[in-house]
């Protein structure tokens, strides 16, 4: 087995190296001419894993080490028999930490309490449903926007047209596709209260970021349209900004790899199922008070300092991400 492994994966250096030849490469550096005889693609969202990069290679398997799958071309993997997994929900707790020191600063900014809050959270999965738990428990009243729930489910899921006109904050958890491709535009902005902010941690893409950057409405993105790239006066004009690392918790990234290195034991029967990085410590899942919460939030995760040296420093996105120094999650 010949494997090709993103070298900015935490965790997994020397673990497959006993059942196969591993090859380390920055994830935008993998491209046809390295794949020579690769079985195995683990990969991260810097690359792009389509027919331009697949085309004649002896790739079967492709893991990525994230919960979005839209770098890869799934139809066309598909047809090629090439088997593809995610590791969907590895970093929701660490979403629901970036999310949680947003919400803190966007009520410190206006005052007043959680319950004074209209929160719309549009998309209902593995994050956006612990966003609806933990802002319930804090006292913000929570609206819900999922459509495939919806159609799937019933139950009291409601437009995200809806959820514009009546909220103070909306949050986006969606994935990125053709149906969220700039989900919010000209016509929901059109549709929002003049102070309603917008909060995205999900795709650049859901959002039309000129649109709303010359908007009236406050925004505070983790995630960008042509990112590393963002266009300057966008960045400037964010109320807080972070370079694509809501999620870059200890233990998401221990998740991530752990649900890849599981995926591909189980795949080619390999002694690896249950691994989990030793140097890691799970999560000790908590409800904790919104009191707590912002008492202590600053002490993991100092967002305001990230965000200033990001705004200062916009050139270094990339490193910033790469070099990145994981948060511990503490609920």
């Amino acid at each position: 087995m010949h494997y090709i492994i993103d070298s900015d994966i935490p965790f997994i250096r020397g673990v497959l190296e006993p059942y196969g030849d591993v090859c380390y490469i920055k994830g935008g550096n993998i491209t046809r001419d390295v794949l020579g005889d690769a079985d195995v693609l683990v990969v991260r969202t810097r690359t792009r894993c389509d027919e331009e990069l697949l085309s004649g290679s002896k790739v079967k398997f492709i893991a990525t080490a994230t919960i979005g799958m839209d770098h890869i071309d799934l139809d066309y993997c598909k047809r090629q028999g090439i088997e593809v997994i995610n590791a969907k929900g590895c970093n929701a707790r660490g979403v629901l930490q970036w999310v949680a020191a947003v919400l803190r600063e966007v009520v410190l900014t206006n005052g007043g309490k959680p319950s004074d809050y209209r929160l719309g959270v549009v998309g209902i999965g593995c994050v956006g449903s612990l966003v609806v738990e933990y802002a319930r428990h804090w006292g913000f009243e929570v609206l819900m926007c999922d459509p495939p729930r919806k159609e799937r489910e019933g139950g009291d899921f409601r437009s995200v047209e809806e959820l514009a006109k009546c909220c103070d904050i909306l949050t986006f958890h969606t994935p990125y596709d053709a149906s969220t491709h700039h989900l919010v535009g000209e016509y929901l902005l059109g549709l929002m209260q003049p102070n309603a902010v917008i909060l995205n941690a999900s795709r650049g893409g859901v959002v039309d970021n000129r649109a709303v950057a010359d908007s009236s409405h406050r925004y505070y993105f983790d995630v960008w349209e042509n990112e590393p790239n963002i266009e300057p006066d966008i960045l400037s004009k964010s109320s807080m900004a972070t370079p694509h690392v809501a999620g870059y918790s200890l233990q998401g990234k221990a998740n991530a790899t752990s649900m890849v290195v599981n995926a591909i034991a189980r795949r080619f029967s390999l002694p690896l199922v249950g691994w989990y990085p030793i140097e890691v410590v799970p999560t000790n899942v908590q409800l904790i008070s919104w009191k707590e919460m912002c008492s202590s939030i600053e002490n993991y995760y100092p967002i305001s300092e990230e965000s200033l040296y990001l705004k200062l420093h916009p050139e270094e996105f990339e490193k910033m991400r790469n070099s990145y120094v994981y948060r511990v999650e503490y609920f």
